[in-house]
């Protein structure tokens, strides 16, 4: 890009900055995070990538290189992303999306990774043979959020945990969702288009009918041209069975929407490829549907809570604030954890974005009796505006129809999960037997419409991708026990004349890939183990910093420092760090002086008249944060992580 194209550039920096990144206060403590993780001889060969933002640029280290890119607004609409310096490799500069898209695409990655093997559970692949699609969007939107971390760690896809299938990564494997659209207004066939996650919540509203309304874009400025408050996808055009005129030639009456939880995309199309006897009631949908073979790129974290969200309000993580199973609020000093606590956790999706269920009201009114739309999220983690909605505490339909509806379902159960003594798997069973047993109840009961839109969300395929592996026979019958629970439903759905009017969608919250299950890898745990401060939900990084304020008098005898916590509270300020042990000496001798803070976050120190300035290094302690070494001026003493990780500067200015 020359000079002048640069020049005229606005940049879309993170919308709602608010301590996500590294500051200048934490520029310290980041690059010794970065370090650690990227040089410790156990850590280090398992980290992949270390993520953060900062100075208007977001940041992406790695042993094989490093990029600085920036986000802008694209001149014809959306965003538009420029590399301003990379050292090295660009470690993410593999961005396709086509990329490992077969069961023999990850046999032979693993093969060219040092890792051969037939079994494809155990396809362990190192990041030279990954791509990261849809990189630079996925990390860019994550740091619009005031929720995110100051740094994201990405594990290599194969060292996360002690379990034998893991998520959570930015690379294909992990980020690919199976994808099919089957019914009114689906053009069959296999489709080589991009799909992303945020594309399916529009894609419904068009086959749906849904007017435009004024909202904002993907670049959060206000549009006329979207379906919902905030969307940041579009619809899948190219799937759609249009007439001459553009027009639709048939539209469904409701949409069902199945999220196979954790279901690898590569592992379900083999089966539907290649085994012809294997979960016939997908299949059949499947054949008579669209399906796209890239599959779905998924949100950033590929993660269970944010990618619920992201299907069901057509926004990234970053714009629905929902950002991780697990979340640091730096203003309430408190974790979110909407995973552990399961229920009511619609409570931490932002109020600027808008759901499915939300939006079909507004459509179509709010249900009144025997009038309006009736939606359903059984067991779904995106339940926000359902009129039934387990996980938010709101349930409707006769509990003896439901334990009757459960029992006939009894037949359905894997006998694997009792011959494997696996109690996780029965309970997951039972769950998911209880949530077909709530969609027959909910569609056959007349004193409500049948819902207009159901998100259904099946539990057991990501226990046994977890449990056994994406690829294990286990996991396979996590799939075919799903796939007779779906059969019950499209027979009940044939049996009252609604199924030819239904919308069908097969997808999936993340993708799942094998994991190395004798590392036990948990990269974050090095920080406390080294001596940081920090918060570490999931593989994210909330340092705990100080912000160190330095005055000295014109003759450079005293210093004032003023110690605050870097994190701003509720009310917006930082508030004062007491006792905090500020000392000031040179950088190879004894201390000179010493004073403690008091409650105003403040201390008093003389200067040595013989040291100069530029020599002189104060030095701020607390037992609850990351350590501070300041010149007089102000600036940080900071590992320089392009000369001890690749030798020395080397940057490449795009």
């Amino acid at each position: 890009m020359s000079a002048i194209d640069a020049a005229k550039l606005v940049l879309a920096e993170p919308e709602r900055l608010a301590g996500q990144g590294l500051d200048a206060n934490q520029e310290e403590s980041g690059h010794r995070a970065i370090h650690l993780l990227l040089t410790h001889p156990v850590v280090g060969p398992q980290t992949d990538l270390v993520v953060t933002y900062r100075d208007g640029a977001y940041e992406v280290w790695a042993q094989r290189g490093m990029v600085r890119f920036q986000r802008s607004f694209a001149p014809d609409g959306g965003h538009q992303y420029q590399v301003i310096e990379t050292v090295g490799q660009n470690p993410i500069e593999n961005q396709s999306p086509q990329a490992l898209a077969t069961i023999d695409e990850e046999l032979e990655a693993a093969r060219l990774s040092g890792n051969p093997t037939d079994d494809p559970n155990h396809t362990y692949i190192e990041p030279e043979q990954l791509s990261y699609p849809l990189a630079y969007e996925r990390i860019a939107q994550l740091f619009d959020s005031p929720n995110a971390p100051d740094l994201m760690i990405n594990p290599k896809c194969y060292a996360s945990g002690k379990q034998a299938g893991q998520h959570g990564s930015l690379d294909i494997v992990q980020s690919r969702a199976p994808l099919i659209f089957s019914g009114p207004g689906v053009q069959p066939g296999v489709g080589e288009s991009l799909a992303r996650q945020v594309d399916i919540a529009p894609t419904v509203a068009r086959l749906m009918g849904f007017p435009r309304i004024e909202g904002q874009d993907a670049t959060g400025r206000a549009s006329t041209d979207v379906y919902l408050r905030r969307q940041d996808g579009l619809p899948l055009e190219e799937m759609l069975d249009l007439d001459s005129s553009g027009e639709l030639r048939a539209k469904p009456e409701r949409v069902y929407l199945f999220n196979l939880d954790g279901q690898s995309a590569t592992e379900l199309y083999w089966r539907l490829e290649h085994d012809p006897d294997a979960v016939p009631n997908m299949r059949r949908l499947a054949q008579a549907g669209h399906r796209f073979r890239y599959g779905s790129i998924v949100n950033l974290p590929s993660i269970t809570w944010p990618s619920h969200n992201t299907i069901g309000t057509g926004c990234w993580g970053g714009h629905h604030d929902l950002v991780n199973n697990n979340y640091y609020l730096r203003e309430t000093r408190q974790l979110a954890s909407p995973y552990g606590q399961q229920f009511e956790t619609a409570q931490f999706l932002g109020d600027q974005v808008e759901t499915l269920h939300e939006a079909f009201h507004r459509v179509f009114g709010p249900w009144q009796g025997s009038s309006g739309a009736f939606t359903a999220a059984i067991h779904e983690p995106c339940g926000r505006g359902a009129d039934h909605a387990v996980l938010e505490r709101r349930t409707v339909g006769d509990r003896d129809r439901l334990r009757a509806f459960t029992k006939e379902s009894a037949p359905d159960v894997s006998p694997r999960w009792k011959a494997d003594d696996n109690q996780r798997m029965q309970d997951e069973a039972f769950i998911d037997s209880r949530g077909i047993a709530q969609a027959l109840e909910l569609f056959t009961d007349d004193s409500h419409p049948p819902p207009i839109f159901t998100y259904h969300n099946f539990l057991l395929t990501d226990g046994a991708g977890h449990d056994y592996g994406p690829h294990h026979q286990g996991q396979r019958d996590s799939t075919a026990e799903t796939d007779r629970r779906i059969g019950r439903l499209l027979a009940m759905l044939e049996e009252r004349g609604l199924f030819d009017s239904t919308l069908f969608i097969i997808t999936a919250d993340h993708g799942m890939s094998p994991t190395r299950t004798e590392l036990a890898a948990n990269q974050g745990q090095l920080l406390l183990q080294e001596g940081m401060k920090a918060i570490l939900p999931e593989s994210w990084v909330y340092l705990l910093d100080m912000a160190v304020e330095i005055e000295h008098d014109r003759d450079s005898r005293t210093a004032t420092v003023t110690v605050l916590a870097n994190d701003a509270d509720a009310s917006g300020t930082r508030p004062p760090v007491a006792g905090a042990e500020v000392t000031v000496g040179d950088a190879d001798g004894p201390p000179l002086a010493s004073a403690l803070t008091g409650d105003d976050g403040v201390a008093r120190l003389p200067l040595a008249a013989d040291l100069p300035p530029a020599d002189v290094v104060i030095t701020v302690r607390h037992d609850d944060y990351n350590a501070r070494h300041l010149r007089l001026d102000g600036s940080s003493i900071a590992l320089d992580l392009r000369e001890l990780l690749y030798g020395g500067p080397q940057a490449n200015d795009a």
